[in-house]
């Protein structure tokens, strides 16, 4: 334990770590400090010079409180504890004369700014500014960068923070933005005009204190005081990032992210960002049901009627649950297709995953963990693309000494990684390596899908849990699929996996399954939100909510249960999921037994009591799985193209764009002729 130290900040004595910076200091006392160009995520600048406070004995001048200590501070008099002052005159004027400085050059468009009502300088301005200015000069303008559809730019607004610059460096990884010049001539820029090329690079919008980078899509749509806001838990991978969506009337307009130190501490993923527009479109608003070849519009009477005749007359029922789906209605459906005598399977991918070992579904470590860990091995998974804020994370942990290992295809992951080996054979030479220079002490083992997706998953699987119980390291296994833990976890699975599942059943229950190709023969209902993949194939469509759009829960990677609350209501005639589940049974006279989302969540709770346990990570009782034969195949990715895997991004223009960006981008250039 670190011997705290007394200062006095304000005339108020409190004890701190030495090693916290003056601003820290002052936060644990309570006390709110300007900054632009601090942020406790990033490396310290110190050049907007506006959390300027006084050290009582020290320099005559004010002094950078990010950039100071306290440990650097003297003791008073006869070793009385230093003093800080944060509200003196000489800080007031010295924040003023900064402010002073800062709006030389600004321009005066906070009526068409985008930032506008969510501005740091705007509210430090208010606080700290005057309303003249003394300087008669011409404002210095700046040209505008191109850095992709993502990121708007107004470069004149730039206060020279530099906090887009050391986001794009220490956290993505990415070394596309520098400042170039001295002086009046300093300015933020892209090395030779380039776009970014990163799929977090939309955080630097949040951290912009002034209007220079804002978001493309979302400019000019609304105002902050119109947005309803609303929390919620992404679904565009298995994190369960935290975000807040921002609604005007009955439509998305934006998604941000909320601070989760223990998941995405406060950054978000690209596609989980932007991908609101993709709700927008192909949405399936009534039910359908096909009439000589055609999907013809219906009624709801009509559609249940005829899918609850199906469900009777047929000999096999089999449920798929897509990767969309909440807790709730994946518990509701295999509660109905199972009174049914039909079967369930959420693993629609392929996983080998085996259903009851938690420990082997989902491991026995958490996200946080990858922050301590001193080696990092990652099998058959890119991170990169799968899960692009953990990759952060662990490129935070190789910033800060760890080493990584990679078995699979050789990528870029944004850091330097022992590339073990592609195939079968590279984890097998790992299992029989002396671990105690491969793997070190606070070692952490993460297992892809990929790795899990081919016929000897399960032997993948059972090596992977060896090499971590050899190691004593921590395990994890890495989803792709928001809703495949929480699915997994009230046993929405069939033995033999998704052929066993399928073969010989009369009717298809497709739950937002859109990853799966059915093939003809199967009467097959449709119950989802987009007119994707899965709507083509189906006989009927029961439309269903999005994930902004009803409450429920979803549990992410490492088992941790979340909640996301309804921010807007379906569409036309959609209806939620669980409510849809709940009709039907009553129509086939297997009525579920609750009326409510409240009765529906007391006997989910009642099957799987750790789902209760919301926003907590349940401990898993270490077991292994049986052994298996490793192949010599070579490990494939789960996710080959990171911005279209799902219905919804599948319905984005925007994600198409940056799809088509990606796949220019990494193609070979042709040479001209």
């Amino acid at each position: 334990m670190t011997d705290l130290r007394k200062i006095i900040i304000d005339d108020r004595e409190i004890e701190v770590d030495p090693a916290l910076t003056l601003i820290q200091a002052c936060e644990a006392a309570g006390i709110e400090i300007p900054r632009f160009c601090y942020h406790e995520r990033l490396s310290i600048a110190g050049n907007c010079r506006m959390c300027l406070v006084e050290v009582v004995g020290g320099p005559p001048k004010p002094a950078a409180s990010c950039a100071m200590q306290v440990r650097d501070l003297r003791p008073g008099p006869e070793g009385a504890p230093p003093v800080i002052k944060t509200n003196s005159p000489m800080v007031k004027k010295a924040r003023e004369g900064v402010m002073e400085f800062l709006l030389i050059n600004h321009p005066l468009d906070c009526p068409i700014c985008d930032q506008g009502g969510e501005c740091d300088l705007q509210d430090q301005a208010v606080a700290y500014g005057v309303d003249f200015s003394r300087f008669r000069e011409p404002k210095r303008a700046s040209d505008d960068l191109d850095l992709g559809p993502l990121v708007e730019t107004h470069m004149t607004r730039c206060i020279s923070c530099t906090r887009c610059v050391r986001f794009t460096t220490e956290v993505a990884g990415i070394a596309q933005m520098g400042q170039t010049g001295r002086g009046e001539d300093a300015e933020i820029t892209s090395y030779l005009n380039q776009t970014l090329d990163s799929n977090i690079q939309g955080n630097i919008i949040d951290l912009c204190p002034v209007g220079a980078l804002v978001s493309k899509p979302y400019a000019f749509t609304a105002r902050p005081w119109e947005l309803t806001k609303t929390e919620s838990i992404d679904v565009m991978d298995a994190l369960g990032s935290n975000i807040r969506v921002d609604t005007k009337g009955r439509e998305v307009m934006r998604f941000l992210p909320r601070n989760h130190d223990g998941i995405n501490e406060e950054w978000l993923a690209d596609k989980s960002r932007f991908v609101w527009d993709g709700l927008r479109r192909q949405r399936l608003d009534k039910p359908y049901i096909r009439k000589n070849g055609k999907l013809s519009p219906a009624t709801w009477p009509e559609a249940l009627s005829l899918v609850a005749q199906k469900l009777k007359e047929a000999e096999k029922v089999a449920g798929l649950i897509g990767d969309l789906a909440p807790v709730e209605a994946a518990y509701s459906m295999k509660r109905l297709v199972a009174g049914l005598g039909g079967s369930v399977e959420c693993r629609t991918d392929g996983a080998k995953l085996p259903a009851g070992n938690r420990a082997a579904y989902v491991g026995n470590a958490t996200i946080e963990d990858i922050d301590t860990a001193q080696f990092v091995q990652l099998i058959g998974t890119n991170p990169r693309d799968e899960a692009p804020v953990l990759n952060a994370r662990i490129r935070k942990a190789w910033l800060n000494g760890a080493r990584v290992g990679l078995v699979g295809e050789a990528v870029d992951l944004t850091y330097d990684y022992d590339h073990v080996g592609r195939d079968r054979q590279a984890l097998s030479s790992l299992l029989g390596t002396d671990h105690d220079k491969v793997l070190e002490a606070r070692s952490l083992v993460i297992v892809g899908q990929g790795a899990l997706q081919e016929a000897d998953g399960g032997a993948v699987l059972s090596s992977a849990m060896q090499l971590a119980a050899d190691t004593q390291s921590k395990f994890m296994v890495l989803h792709t699929a928001a809703s495949r833990v929480g699915s997994l976890d009230v046993g929405a699975v069939t033995e033999g996996g998704l052929a066993a599942a399928v073969d010989g059943a009369d009717v298809i229950w497709s739950l937002g399954a859109d990853e799966v190709e059915i093939a003809d023969g199967p009467f097959v209902i449709y119950q989802g939100s987009h007119g994707d993949r899965g709507a083509h194939r189906a006989d009927v469509i029961l439309p269903g909510a999005a994930y902004t759009e009803e409450n429920g829960l979803f549990v992410n990677t490492e088992g941790r249960p979340q909640l996301a609350l309804r921010a807007c209501f379906p569409p036309g005639e959609a209806k939620e999921n669980w409510a849809i589940l709940r009709a039907l049974s009553a129509e086939i006279d297997a009525t579920l037994p609750w009326d409510s989302l409240a009765q529906l969540r007391q006997a989910l709770v009642g099957d799987v009591p750790h789902l209760a346990r919301i926003d907590e990570v349940p401990g898993n009782t270490w077991a292994m799985t049986e052994p298996g034969s490793l192949g010599d195949a070579s490990f494939r990715y789960a996710v080959r193209d990171h911005w279209l895997t799902n219905p919804i991004a599948r319905a984005s223009v925007l994600m198409a764009e940056l799809s088509a960006n990606a796949k220019a981008r990494h193609s070979a250039p042709l040479a001209a002729e």
